[in-house]
């Protein structure tokens, strides 16, 4: 048979009978005849089984759907509103009061409400009242900008949908995932997510992914033909796709038969509440609590003790330790999280990048290492058809017409190369001819085929990875001749192939065989004894912009690796033109068999590993993330979910695979290396932000501690009274406020971040002392210049002047010291010179000092908090303090910060 003789003129709508022999035979059955059982996990297992052991056409018939035709529109509008949308726990946006309960929740604010009212029974409504105003202020800020940030990232939100193709009223749809019912008939290919507990009707070469339910990797292989229910469990049945589960290769068509909560997926979310797992993150966080809680009961019971003995007041030693507790207790930091990491996320979503997880933010700013593949981020996407030739190099056009009746006919994903050959819509298509049965695409093969009946023959069309053909070819064609293909030959192809790839080409090569018309069924072992036509080069020509993102990348600390199933001449040519040096390539072959040690080496020192397979990319991911190294992940394929789960943070983009999408933790709705490089400095910023106010909190904490201590210890009255010292750290709460939206320095941009806790305990020991050393020399001012060490030789009104002059003095150093001091922590460099904070956290710290110095002025103060006016002798002194403390405070920073660059 003549190639050129093959007509090209099959059309798109072949019956899909042909496909799907049994869909006929419900075609008559009413949609509107099922009753659909109750969703509960049980019946829906029970349901399962029963319909397993069935034939197709009688699950049809009992389901009330018809396999050409799917469901009416109005019948599936019907069974939707009394069953209910297709999810495991209906989408709803939480109200005002759950969300801000949710909040409540953390145990810094519990703390905080437990000491309101604590201090509310003993009679302190004031002290009561400011740690109100406290929670109210951390709580309903977090609250106002995560509600604001989230509206932002719904809008876009909407605009990545994740759906499947159904049948309605007889033709192929999309609808949304929580749109699907029971007896909705669903078209699988490889890349889709299966919807719902569907039971197939039809299936070709059709493997899933059950990990998601029973933790096992390897692919499971599912039909259509009843099977045997005795004595099985519902994840056991061959025929039966589950909700949760991804296809990995061929087709098929099942019929839902469980949604929502009575799906196999939505009885074990009931039984068990899924635990994200802590990232580092969010476990540095903790341990920053738990550190601060620490101290706090520390200090508490020793300021408890030391003020009962030595006042011989126990309940007003309680008042003062619950006050000294609120000081000591970053009560602030849920909120500095919260609204830092929604700033980022709002940012980014400017960007066209959505964070589907809030902590991911961060952990983009920590990555070190992005692992991606090539196509689309260095090269454009577009891929062109530009040579067909024969096995001599010359022009063929029975090449293309082999290529064109492959891509054409094939029902599984259509790649971009698939695309690029049908664009030839030029062809001689003339005469019909049936399709007869297809061979999907999987990753062990890197080929296809698909069988085609013309004039008594049917013909296999193989496409595939140059290698996989030419193992598989025992003969080639050219022109009409056919001749043996001798290893002589094969070398020259070969060389050929190989020249092309380096070229930056994608080669493909052609094949075929012909088979009696009385085969009708075929399977892998026919693409055997095969006749190599020819192949056909495709050019996807790199970024422009791909040069300056990886130059980026690269001086923001972030090494860039190409992982790609990719042949490695390509990629080096890729590589090349865009400045990345390739390096030595490692391909997946050579990593079959190393020890982890092995691979771990090979995966650090390699820029390119090509040839890998979907498993592989997953173990690179973990073997650089055991050496250490935080590990960001960019795919958009069936082959890349496993990497995107397993990487730190795994990023897809919009126009990715469903599993792709669900797998990552960040879309992009633009796939660009420059987005994601202002991704990764999006996220560096707001860590460098929490830590600006964990840095202040710890110091200042640890540095009170001392004080309180000391003064508690020496006065013979308290150094300030519960309502001061939860006013003095109300206003320098309020201070802070402006951290979130704070500049930062661009050396703290230039590396990769990452929590480290052992630092804050260091720069808390160094700093800390520093704070209470001009906290004693305000005493020794007050006790001896002012004359408050007066205080036992006095009678009972001077004694209360002096007190209250004492603690008026120590307010004020206190609230301005802590609010100034800020400015010199949030940056390496000489504050206020050579960095200045953004104007919303100068304008906090203005108005917090203007408080302090207002207030002991006011009237009001003197009655109700107790503090009364300074002298003006005193403001000297506390302008020289503050020149001092902040600038030991910078050198003893700076000799911190150097230490810690050396080691």
């Amino acid at each position: 048979m003549r190639i050129s003789e093959i007509p090209a003129s099959l059309t798109a709508s072949s019956n899909p009978n042909t496909i799907f022999p049994m869909a006929a035979a419900a075609s008559a059955v009413s949609a509107s005849s099922l009753e659909v059982p109750q969703p509960s996990a049980a019946a829906g297992e029970k349901r399962l089984l029963e319909l397993a052991s069935l034939p197709a056409e009688q699950v049809l018939a009992r389901l009330g759907c018809s396999a050409e035709r799917g469901l009416s529109a109005e019948e599936a509008a019907r069974r939707l509103e009394r069953w209910g949308p297709n999810e495991i726990r209906p989408s709803r946006r939480e109200g005002l009061l759950w969300d801000l309960l949710h909040r409540v929740k953390n145990p810094l604010v519990i703390q905080l409400l437990v000491i309101a009212g604590v201090s509310w029974a003993m009679g302190d409504t004031d002290a009561a009242a400011i740690v109100g105003a406290m929670v109210v202020l951390s709580v309903v800020l977090g609250y106002v900008q995560e509600a604001r940030s989230g509206r932002a990232v719904e809008k876009l939100m909407a605009m990545v949908t994740t759906t499947s193709t159904v049948l309605r009223d007889g033709k192929e749809i999309d609808v949304p995932l929580s749109e699907l019912c029971p007896g909705d008939v669903v078209v699988l290919t490889a890349g889709s997510i299966v919807p719902a507990d569907l039971r197939l009707v039809a299936a070709k070469d059709f493997f899933v992914s059950q990990s998601a339910l029973t933790g096992e990797s390897m692919p499971v292989e599912k039909g259509a033909a009843p099977c045997e229910t005795a004595h099985k469990s519902a994840v056991e049945l061959t025929n039966v796709a589950f909700l949760g589960s991804n296809v990995l290769s061929g087709s098929a068509r099942g019929v839902a038969v469980n949604t929502g909560a009575s799906t196999y997926f939505g009885a074990i979310t009931q039984k068990l509440s899924s635990r994200r797992v802590a990232t580092d993150f969010d476990r540095g966080i903790e341990a920053f609590t738990w550190l601060m809680i620490k101290y706090m009961v520390v200090m508490v019971a020793a300021v408890f003790l030391i003020i009962g003995l030595t006042k011989g007041d126990w309940g007003q030693a309680l008042l003062f330790g619950l006050a000294v507790a609120v000081g000591l207790t970053p009560e602030m930091l849920p909120m500095i999280v919260t609204v830092n990491l929604s700033k980022g996320a709002l940012s980014m979503s400017r960007k066209k990048v959505i964070v589907k997880r809030l902590n991911s933010i961060q952990n983009l700013g920590a990555t070190n290492i992005l692992c991606t593949d090539k196509t689309g981020t260095l090269t454009q996407d577009r891929i062109v058809l530009e040579r067909h030739v024969d096995v001599t190099s010359r022009p063929s056009e029975d090449v293309l017409r082999y290529a064109y009746m492959n891509s054409y006919y094939q029902t599984g994903l259509r790649n971009l190369l698939d695309k690029a050959i049908l664009s030839h819509s030029d062809l001689d298509v003339e005469r019909t001819c049936r399709k007869v049965d297809e061979i999907p695409f999987d990753f062990q093969r890197r080929r296809m085929s698909v069988v085609i009946d013309y004039e008594g023959d049917h013909v296999l069309i193989c496409k595939g990875a140059v290698e996989e053909i030419f193992a598989a070819a025992t003969r080639y064609q050219v022109d009409e001749e056919i001749h043996p293909f001798i290893d002589m030959l094969k070398r020259d192809v070969l060389e050929e192939y190989e020249e092309l790839s380096r070229q930056g080409y994608r080669v493909l090569a052609i094949a075929y065989r012909e088979f009696p018309r009385t085969q009708e069924v075929f399977s892998t072992a026919d693409e055997s004894d095969l006749i190599l036509l020819g192949y056909i080069a495709f050019f996807d020509p790199p970024k422009e912009s791909a040069a300056l993102a990886l130059s980026a990348l690269r001086q923001a600390g972030v090494a860039t690796k190409i992982l790609t199933g990719d042949n490695e001449l390509v990629t080096q040519k890729i590589c090349r033109e865009v400045g990345l040096d390739p390096g030595v390539v490692v391909t997946g072959d050579r990593l079959r068999g190393l020890s982890a040690e092995e691979l771990a080496r090979a995966a650090g020192e390699a820029t390119v590993l090509a040839r890998l397979s979907p498993s592989q990319k997953e173990d690179i991911i973990r073997a650089l993330q055991r050496a250490g190294h935080v590990v960001g992940f960019l795919g958009d394929g069936i082959n890349d979910a496993p990497a995107l789960k397993a990487a730190d943070v795994g990023i897809s983009v919009d126009s990715a695979v469903d599993v792709a999408k669900e797998a990552a933790d960040i879309v992009l709705l633009e796939k660009s290396l420059i987005v994601l490089e202002d991704g990764i400095i999006e996220g560096r910023k707001v860590f460098a932000n929490i830590v600006k106010y964990i840095r202040m909190g710890a110091s200042s904490n640890f540095g009170n501690m001392f004080s309180v201590v000391g003064a508690s210890l020496l006065l013979p009255f308290l150094p300030m009274t519960p309502v001061q010292v939860l006013l003095n750290n109300l206003l320098y709460d309020f201070s802070q406020v402006g951290i979130p939206l704070d500049s930062v320095d661009e050396e703290d941009l230039r590396s990769p971040q990452r929590w480290d806790i052992r630092g804050v305990r260091s720069f808390m020991n160094r700093l800390g002392p520093v704070s209470s050393l001009f906290d004693y020399t305000t005493f020794g001012l007050l006790l001896w210049w002012f004359g408050c060490a007066a205080f036992s030789r006095v009678g009972p009104a001077e004694r209360a002047h002096l007190a209250a002059l004492f603690h008026s003095g120590w307010f004020v150093e206190s609230l301005m010291t802590q609010a100034l001091v800020v400015h010199v922590i949030r940056t390496r460099r000489l504050p206020f010179f050579q960095s200045r904070a953004s104007w919303p956290l100068i304008a906090t710290t203005c108005l917090a000092m203007a408080a302090a110095a207002a207030l002991p002025y006011l009237p009001a103060a003197s009655s109700r908090l107790g503090l009364v006016p300074l002298p003006w002798q005193y403001w000297p002194w506390l302008a020289a303090t503050l020149l001092a403390y902040m600038s030991l405070a910078h050198l003893v920073k700076r000799r911190f910060f150097m230490r810690a660059e050396a080691a």
